[in-house]
C-alpha cells in the first residue's frame, strides 16, 4: 500500500514538474517577446512616424481577421496531440494528423497571401486615410503584408503542435530567438538602410520564412518515430470535425469582437489617430499576453488529465492553481498600466503629443483587457472538455450587441468610445459566462473562482497601486518615477501572491522535486 501511494505521489510530482517547466518557459518566452515588441516601438515611431506605425496595426488586424481561416485546426492539433500522448500505439496517428492539417494550412496560407495582395489597391485608396504617406506606398506595403501573411500563417499550426506535445521550452526558445532578430533587425534596417514602412515589411518576409521552417522542423523532430510514412488522412478530419467546427465558430465570432474596433476606427479616423489607438491597444494587450503562458501549459495538461483521471478534484486543483497564478501576474501589471498610464508613456515614448493622445485610451483598454485575461483560464477548462458551444453562443450574442454599440460610441467619442465598449464587452463576459460554465463543469467551484481566484487578488493589487498613485510625488525626475512605479509593482505583486497560501505550498513542493 505504501509503495502504491509513493508511485501515485511520484507520478503527481512529475506532472506538476512538467506544468511548472512549461509555465516558466511560457512566461520567459512571452515576457521576452513582449519586451522586444514594446522596447523598439519608440524607435519605430522615431524612424517611420506614428502614421507608419498605424500601418503596422493594420497588418496585425489583417492577420487576426484571417485567423478565421484557421478553422479551429491549431487548437484541434494541440488538444489531440495531448490526448494521443496519453494513449498507447498512437504514434502513427499523431504523425498523420500533423501531415493532414499541415497540407490544409499551407493551402490556406497561399489563399491569404493572394487575397491580401488583390485587396491592396482597395485598402490603400478607399479605406485608410493617410496624410503623409502616398497611397502608392501604402498599396505596396499591403502587398508585402500579403506575402508575409502567407509565409507566417503555418507557424500557428506548428506552435499548436508543440504545445500539445508539451515541448513548450523548445517552442519558446524559437519564439524568443526570432523575436530578438525580428525587432532588433528591423531597427537596424530602418537605421542603416531605409527608414520606411516598405523596408520594415520587407525585413518581415525573411523573418517569417526562418520562423516557419524552424517550427516545422521542431514539430516533426519531436513527434514519435514510426516505420511508416506520414500521410494525409481524410478520416482524421472527420474524426475531429466537431471540435474543430466549434473552435471555428468561436474563432470567427471572437475575431469579429476583437477586430471590429480596428476595422471601424481605421475607416473613420485618420491613420495618425488610429496609430495612437493601436499603440494603446498593443500595450494593453500585453496584459492578456501575460496569461497566455499559463493557458498554454494548463490547457494540454487539463486535456490529458480528463482522459487519464477519474477524479474531478485533481482537475479542479490544476484549474484553480492556473487561475490563481494568472491573477498573481496579471493584476499588478494591469493596475500599474491603468493608474500610471501617463507616467509609463512619458518614460517610455518621451513624446508629449503621443502621451497626451494615448494615455486615456491606455487606461480604459487595460481595464477591459484585465477582465478579458481572467476569462482565458475558464475557456481552457471548457475546451479541455471539448465543450465549445458556450463560448460560441456567448460570442454570437456579444456581436449582436457589440458592433452597433461600437458604431454608436465611436461616432460620438471616437477612439475613446471604442475603449469604453471594450470594457462593457469583457465585464459582460465576467458576469454572465462563469455562472453558466459552472452549472455544468466543476459545479461547486463558482464562488471559489469569483472570490478567491479573482476577487481578492484584484482588490489587493488595485488598492495598493491606486494608493501609490495618490502618493506619487509631483514633478519628480524620470528616474524617480520609474523607481516609484517599479517598487509599486513589486509591492503589489508580493501582496497579491500572499493571498494564495496553498499555491505557495504547491510551488514549494514542485521546487523540491
Amino acid at each position: 500500500m505504501g509503495s502504491t501511494t509513493h508511485l501515485v505521489s511520484t507520478k503527481e510530482s512529475m506532472k506538476e514538474a512538467s506544468v511548472k517547466t512549461n509555465v516558466i518557459a511560457n512566461f520567459a518566452g512571452r515576457a521576452w517577446i513582449s519586451l522586444m515588441s514594446l522596447l523598439f516601438v519608440p524607435l519605430y515611431i522615431k524612424f517611420m512616424g506614428i502614421e507608419s506605425y498605424g500601418l503596422i496595426g493594420i497588418f496585425i488586424s489583417i492577420i487576426a481577421l484571417f485567423s478565421l481561416l484557421d478553422m479551429g485546426l491549431s487548437s484541434t492539433l494541440s488538444r489531440e496531440l495531448a490526448r494521443l500522448s496519453a494513449t498507447k500505439d498512437s504514434a502513427q496517428e499523431s504523425r498523420n494528423l500533423v501531415r493532414t492539417l499541415e497540407v490544409i494550412y499551407w493551402g490556406v496560407g497561399l489563399v491569404i497571401g493572394l487575397v491580401v495582395m488583390l485587396l491592396a489597391p482597395v485598402i490603400a485608396h478607399h479605406w485608410v486615410k493617410t496624410q503623409g504617406i502616398p497611397a502608392k506606398t501604402v498599396q505596396q506595403a499591403v502587398m508585402i503584408m500579403g506575402l508575409v501573411a502567407a509565409i507566417q500563417w503555418p507557424s500557428s499550426l506548428y506552435a499548436g503542435g508543440l504545445m500539445g506535445l508539451q515541448r513548450q521550452v523548445r517552442l519558446n526558445g524559437v519564439w524568443m530567438s526570432m523575436a530578438t532578430i525580428q525587432h532588433g533587425g528591423a531597427v537596424l534596417v530602418l537605421w542603416f538602410i531605409s527608414p520606411t514602412i516598405l523596408a520594415y515589411f520587407t525585413w518581415q518576409i525573411f523573418i517569417s520564412i526562418v520562423q516557419t521552417l524552424l517550427l516545422a522542423y521542431s514539430v516533426w523532430k519531436t513527434l514519435p518515430a514510426t516505420h511508416n510514412e506520414s500521410v494525409f488522412k481524410k478520416d482524421l478530419l472527420q474524426k475531429n470535425w466537431k471540435f474543430a467546427a466549434g473552435m471555428t465558430g468561436i474563432t470567427i465570432i471572437a475575431t469579429i469582437l476583437t477586430q471590429a474596433d480596428k476595422v471601424i476606427l481605421s475607416k473613420m479616423l485618420t491613420l495618425t489617430v488610429f496609430g495612437y489607438y493601436i499603440l494603446a491597444f498593443n500595450i494593453a494587450n500585453a496584459v492578456i499576453g501575460l496569461v497566455n503562458p499559463v493557458f498554454s501549459a494548463i490547457f494540454p495538461k487539463l486535456s490529458q488529465l480528463i482522459v487519464e483521471e477519474d477524479n474531478e478534484n485533481i482537475v479542479s486543483d490544476y484549474y484553480h492553481k492556473g487561475c490563481q497564478l494568472a491573477s498573481i501576474i496579471v493584476f499588478p501589471v494591469a493596475a500599474i498600466l491603468a493608474f500610471f498610464s501617463v507616467q509609463v508613456l512619458q518614460v517610455w515614448i518621451r513624446d508629449p503629443v503621443i502621451v497626451q493622445n494615448t494615455h486615456l485610451l491606455l487606461s480604459l483598454l487595460v481595464l477591459g483587457s484585465t477582465f478579458n485575461a481572467v476569462m482565458i483560464l475558464p475557456l481552457s477548462l471548457q475546451l479541455a472538455h471539448g465543450w465549445t458551444r458556450l463560448s460560441f453562443i456567448k460570442n454570437v450574442f456579444a456581436v449582436i450587441i457589440y458592433v452597433p454599440l461600437l458604431l454608436w460610441l465611436v461616432g460620438i467619442y471616437g477612439a475613446t468610445g471604442a475603449a469604453i465598449v471594450w470594457i462593457i464587452l469583457n465585464v459582460g463576459y465576467f458576469l454572465i459566462e462563469i455562472p453558466i460554465m459552472h452549472n455544468r463543469l466543476l459545479v461547486n467551484d463558482m464562488w471559489r473562482w469569483y472570490f478567491k481566484d479573482v476577487g481578492i487578488p484584484i482588490l489587493i493589487a488595485f488598492c495598493v497601486v491606486g494608493l501609490s498613485r495618490i502618493l506619487l510625488p509631483h514633478n519628480g525626475s524620470s528616474f524617480l518615477v520609474l523607481s516609484w512605479i517599479t517598487f509599486t509593482g513589486m509591492t503589489a505583486f508580493s501582496f497579491t501572491a500572499m493571498a494564495f497560501p496553498f499555491t505557495y505550498e504547491w510551488l514549494r513542493r514542485v521546487k523540491n522535486i
